[in-house]
This record gives structure tokens, C-alpha cells and sequence, in this order.
């Protein structure tokens, strides 16, 4: 890792302890030392030499955090290797880091999905509790009511999870397809929610995981986040 000098929120951010946010309170605590020595908030480290330690532990830097956001096909499966698939995503991205999808999205559904080399980062995203949005586009096989939406939206018991659902905000764009958007991740959930309701989904688009979008990706395209991108997930995630 060639020497930079950095600040020292973004240090403890990069070494995985916290959000800048957070590690901006901890060197208000005085939990935080360099070479040894209090730490001061705006203060700048070097990322090669200084000893940075958190209540006395050092604090290494992790390897680079990456993120690609990937328009998955449908038909295309999300797995490293399954004898039985005819096409997974690895088959169709080629990155330099080895990544991993943070979130499964069935076979028949398309649209966003996100890889990351950060497994911390991958669990945070996939961890159902956090309140995360995830917006996508249904299209079903009949025209959706207004008492269909009204049920979506104040949440469904389903049978065969002995699950309630979420609340969750419904917009309904043209007869048979609407816009929802979920901070859960029920297996299969909005195709379980429709059959609830009397309808077959026919399309089902991921169209955003929290500040990321599938704007401007064609299915099979693959596209690195941004360092201000990957900053914000990360605030957004806690």
C-alpha cells in the first residue's frame, strides 16, 4: 500500500471499526490514539507509518472496498457454482477483485444487483433488520385495486413462511404494474405478497438498493461505484 496521508475519521472508517460519523465521536472520547498519542478530530495520518489504535487495539487499514452495481438478466442465476445452472452471474462479469453478491435475486427477476470484495459490508446489506430500501418495478397479469395495494402496503401474513410483512410504501403506475418499495427480504417476498392478493407476477425489476440505481444499465452491464457512492452506502448502513 503506497503511503497517503488521510484523515483520521476516514482512517477508522477504512479499518472497518466505524462510519466517519461515528469515529468523529470517538476521538471526541479520547478512545483514540496515533504514535501513542490522543488523537484530534481534522487530525491527518499516514497510512504506512502511524499506529492508530481504538481503547488500545491498532487499527489496520482493510483491503480497498469495492462495489459494482449489475443489471442481472433474468434467467441468469445468482450462485459461485451450481452444476444445475444453465448461466449464473459470474458467468457474465469479469472483475479484478473476487466479489461476491450482497443480496440474492431469483432467477426469473432482473434488474440491480450489488458485488462487493467486503464481507462486512455485504452482511450489513443483506441483513434484513437494518430498514434498507430496495424499490422495484412488478408488473403482474391483471389490472392491481386499490384494495390489493391497501393490503400490500399494511403488510400480509404468509401461510407458508408464517411471516406477517413490513409496511411498505405501493405506487400504482399503470393497471397491472406498480412501483413497491421494501426494507425487508423475505424469500420470494413480493411474488408471495401478489399470489396473497390473487395475482401472478409476470415481471419483476430490481430498480434501487438504498442510494444505488440501475439507471443507465442495460441487462448484463457492470459498472463501478464511485468512492463518494461507496462512502454513502456505508453511512446509510451505520
Amino acid at each position: 500500500m503506497n503511503e497517503e496521508m488521510i484523515r483520521i475519521n476516514l482512517y477508522l472508517s477504512k479499518a472497518g471499526i466505524c462510519s466517519r460519523r461515528e469515529a468523529d465521536r470517538l476521538v471526541e472520547a479520547g478512545r483514540v490514539t496515533v504514535n501513542g498519542e490522543p488523537a484530534i478530530n481534522g487530525m491527518k495520518v499516514r497510512t504506512d507509518a502511524d499506529v492508530v489504535c481504538v481503547d488500545g487495539k491498532r487499527a489496520l487499514l482493510q483491503e480497498k472496498t469495492v462495489v459494482y452495481a449489475f443489471y442481472k438478466p433474468a434467467g441468469v442465476m445468482c450462485t459461485h457454482a451450481d452444476p444445475h445452472a444453465d448461466q449464473t452471474i459470474f458467468d457474465l462479469i469479469e472483475t479484478p477483485e473476487r466479489v461476491s453478491y450482497a443480496g440474492r435475486m431469483d432467477k426469473d427477476s432482473e434488474g440491480l444487483l450489488l458485488l462487493t470484495n467486503d464481507g462486512a459490508l455485504s452482511r450489513s446489506m443483506m441483513h434484513g433488520g437494518g430498514g434498507h430500501e430496495k424499490e422495484y418495478l412488478v408488473q403482474v397479469d391483471h389490472a392491481l385495486t386499490q384494495d390489493a395495494v391497501h393490503k400490500m402496503e399494511q403488510g400480509l401474513y404468509l401461510k407458508d413462511l408464517d411471516r406477517t410483512t413490513l409496511p411498505c410504501r405501493v405506487t400504482q403506475v399503470k393497471g397491472s404494474s406498480f412501483h413497491i418499495v421494501l426494507t425487508q427480504g423475505l424469500n420470494r417476498q413480493i411474488r408471495r405478497m401478489c399470489a396473497e392478493c390473487g395475482y401472478q407476477v409476470k415481471k419483476l425489476v430490481r430498480l434501487r438498493v438504498m442510494n444505488i440505481t440501475a439507471d443507465g444499465l442495460k441487462p448484463g452491464e457492470i459498472r463501478k461505484l464511485t468512492d463518494a457512492e461507496v462512502d454513502t452506502l456505508k453511512e446509510i448502513l451505520g
